[in-house]
C-alpha cells in the first residue's frame, strides 16, 4: 500500500517507542516499504560512505557507514536486495537481519558492520522523518539538548621536533576557535617519531612497541607545555594502541600531574587483560573503544572495568541502538561514554543524537577538518556553538545533504546518488 506523503508527514509523533505515540507508529506499520538503497562516496577528510534508503511513501533516510573502501560494494550487492520490500520502521530487526544473512562476510566486525551501521543510521533518520520527530526522541528521549565536542589536533605542522611547537599549537587552536571548542586532543604517539624520524636513537625500532626513558621524558615535557598553554581547558592524549603495558603505565604515571581528561588507546584493543592492567596501575583515566565492534566486544573491557570511558565509533561499531546498549552497560559500572568520530556531518549528527539520549555521556570528537565540512548539509545556523552541537527540533537528523557541495566533492568515479 502506498500512502500519500503529505498525509504521512502531517501525522506527527514524538517517539516510536514512547507509549503516547505507539499508536501512530503502529498505524504506519506494514504500510511503508523500502524501495531502494543507494550509496555515494564523498571525498572529505576521508572517503565518506553516505547511504540513502528510499521508500514508496516518498520519504527517505540518510546515514553513513565508516569511511574507506568496500562499504558501497557490500551495501549495493548484498544489503540492497535484502532490504527492498521491508518495513523501514523495524530498525533493529533489519540491522539484525543484515548481520544474520551476511555472517560469512564478517558480521562481527569490519566492512559488514561498517555498512550495516550506516544502514541502521539511515533507517533511524527515515523513522524520524516518517514520525516527524528528532532521532534522539526515538532512542528514548534526550538527557540534553546539546552535546559537548572536542577537536582533535594532528602533529604540529611546523617544527614538530621542537618542544615549543606543541604548546604553540594548542595555544593557537584555543585562540583561533570560531566554534568555541572547550577541549582538544593531541597526538602523544607523534612525539617520539617527530623527535627521531629515522628511528636512529638507541632503543628505537619502527616495528616494536617500546618507549625509552627519553621518549617518556619528551612526552611528559610536551604535555606540561600543553597544560601551561591551555590553562584549565581540558585536553586528552592519543596513543593509537602503540605501546607495551609496562611502558605505557610509566607514561601515564609520568603525565598524571598534567591532568589530561584521558589517555586514549594506550594498548592494542584485542587484549582486554592488558588494558585492565594499565587502568588499574595508574590514576590517569583511560578511554578506548574505537576499534571495537558491538556490544560483546565492549562488554569485555566494561566487565573488567579496564577503562574509565568507552570511546564508541557509532557509524562503525553497530549504529545508534547498539551504542545505547553499550553505554547503558558501561553506566552500570560507572564508566562514561564518549564518541570517536572521523565522520562527515551526517555520521557526526547521528552520533550526537545518540549522545543526547545517553545518560552518562561525556564528550564527542571532531577529527581532522576541511573548510567546507559544515556546508555539506543544510544545517540552520552554526554546526557548533560554544563547543556544543545543538539538537534541532526537526524530523530525523534535522537536515538534508547540500547537493551542490556534495557534487563538488564526489570521490573519483562517483555520481550524485549513483
Amino acid at each position: 500500500m502506498t500512502l500519500d506523503r503529505r498525509k504521512l508527514l502531517a501525522m506527527g509523533a514524538a517517539s516510536c517507542f514512547a507509549l503516547p505515540y505507539q499508536a501512530k507508529a503502529q498505524y504506519l506499520a506494514k504500510k511503508v516499504k523500502i524501495t531502494d538503497v543507494k550509496v555515494m562516496i564523498i571525498r572529505g577528510t576521508w572517503d565518506w560512505n553516505l547511504i540513502k534508503v528510499e521508500t514508496d511513501a516518498g520519504v527517505f533516510g540518510i546515514g553513513e557507514g565508516y569511511w574507506g573502501p568496500g562499504v558501497k560494494d557490500i551495501t549495493l550487492n548484498r544489503f540492497r536486495e535484502q532490504l527492498i520490500g521491508e518495513d523501514p520502521l523495524n530498525v533493529v530487526k533489519l540491522y539484525t537481519k543484515l548481520l544474520f544473512l551476511n555472517g560469512g562476510y564478517g558480521a562481527t566486525g569490519g566492512l559488514t558492520m561498517h555498512a550495516a551501521s550506516g544502514i541502521e543510521i539511515a533507517l533511524w533518520d527515515l523513522a524520524g522523518r516518517l514520525l516527524q520527530t528528532p532521532v534522539c526522541n526515538l532512542l528514548g528521549g534526550r538527557f540534553r539538548d546539546k552535546v559537548r565536542f572536542y577537536r582533535t589536533l594532528q602533529r604540529p605542522d611546523k617544527r614538530p621536533e621542537e618542544a615549543q611547537a606543541w604548546g604553540d599549537q594548542v595555544a593557537e587552536a584555543k585562540a583561533n576557535n570560531p566554534y568555541g571548542f572547550t577541549m582538544f586532543k593531541v597526538q602523544g604517539d607523534g612525539i617520539p617519531p617527530s623527535s627521531d624520524p629515522t628511528f636512529s636513537e638507541p632503543g628505537h625500532d619502527r616495528y616494536t612497541n617500546q618507549l625509552t626513558n627519553l621518549d617518556i621524558r619528551r612526552i611528559t615535557d610536551r604535555m606540561e607545555r600543553i597544560r601551561k598553554a591551555l590553562g584549565d581547558t581540558d585536553f586528552a592524549m592519543e596513543c593509537h594502541w602503540k605501546y607495551s603495558v609496562n611502558d605505557v603505565i610509566k607514561l601515564c604515571n609520568a603525565i598524571e600531574h598534567t591532568n589530561p581528561m584521558f589517555v586514549e588507546d594506550p594498548t592494542p584493543p584485542e587484549n582486554p587483560e592488558t588494558l585492565e592492567r594499565v587502568a588499574k596501575a595508574t590514576n590517569t583515566s583511560i578511554c578506548t573503544g574505537e576499534n571495537l565492534y558491538g556490544f560483546h566486544q565492549f562488554s569485555q573491557i566494561i566487565l573488567r572495568q579496564a577503562t574509565a570511558g568507552v570511546h564508541i565509533d557509532i557509524p562503525k561499531s553497530g549504529g545508534l541502538f547498539e551504542a545505547k546498549r553499550i553505554a547503558d552497560l558501561a553506566d552500570l559500572y560507572g564508566i562514561w561514554t564518549a564518541a570517536h568520530n572521523p565522520a562527515s556531518p551526517i555520521g557526526t549528527a547521528a552520533s550526537a543524537h545518540a549522545a543526547a539520549s545517553v545518560r552518562n555521556f561525556r564528550v564527542h570528537e571532531l577529527a581532522k577538518w576541511v573548510d567546507w565540512w559544515p556546508t555539506l548539509v543544510t544545517h540552520e545556523g552554526p554546526f557548533w556553538k560554544d563547543g556544543y552541537f545543538h539538537i534541532q527540533d526537526k524530523p530525523g537528523l534535522g537536515f538534508d545533504i547540500n547537493p551542490d557541495v556534495a557534487k563538488a566533492h564526489l570521490a573519483p568515479g562517483e555520481q550524485w546518488w549513483g
